[in-house]
């Protein structure tokens, strides 16, 4: 019983830990990214992009025009679109497509990221460095966790912080927001 009680204090210290360093400049850039667009588009891979997934969610129930790269409905990405995407490394390979696809296009990029200085940080108009190991930090580790854990626990986070920061300025009650919600499940 000791263990799975040291283990949720570490997950949660070391999510405080990381949050608390993640910029508010940055999360003032990205929000304003978000409001400008015309339409949101969100891709990552694997856990990252089902991070994102339940960001795009959030950031839909502010009733913005938001779409999942790779699902069968989202249309082609478009000037004045904002794509976001979420790599922990900044070199995954369908993030580096995605973010060509949106250069070439004209659309705008965040990247949420561990690695400000990686080929996908450089193509990003904003930027929320996420201070988290990636999946194949094993040596100089900023987590115990396994893999890119931390990194994606904190993109959710980090996603709702956002949605939180947009809705407060929005002025919406949780009424408005609830006619949003889903109503097909």
């Amino acid at each position: 019983m000791a263990q799975i009680a040291s283990t949720k204090q570490l997950v949660l210290s070391e999510l405080e830990q990381c949050i608390r360093r993640v910029s508010d400049e940055q999360i003032r850039a990205a929000a304003a990214q978000l409001t400008t667009a015309q339409r949101v588009f969100f891709a990552g891979a694997g856990r990252s992009r089902l991070a994102l997934k339940m960001g795009a969610m959030r950031i839909m129930h502010l009733g913005l025009t938001v779409y999942v790269a790779g699902e069968i409905v989202t249309p082609a990405l478009q000037q004045h679109d904002l794509l976001v995407i979420a790599s922990g490394s900044g070199t995954t390979a369908s993030a580096l497509q995605a973010a060509s696809t949106a250069r070439k296009v004209g659309a705008n990029i965040l990247v949420l990221t561990t690695a400000p200085e990686s080929p996908l940080a450089q193509q990003a108009n904003a930027l929320i460095e996420i201070p988290a190991a990636s999946k194949q930090q094993f040596g100089e580790r900023t987590s115990k966790q396994y893999a890119g854990a931390l990194f994606e626990q904190s993109v959710v986070l980090v996603m709702d912080i956002l949605f939180h920061h947009l809705w407060q300025q929005r002025g919406e009650t949780q009424e408005q927001l609830w006619k949003r919600h889903a109503n097909l499940e």
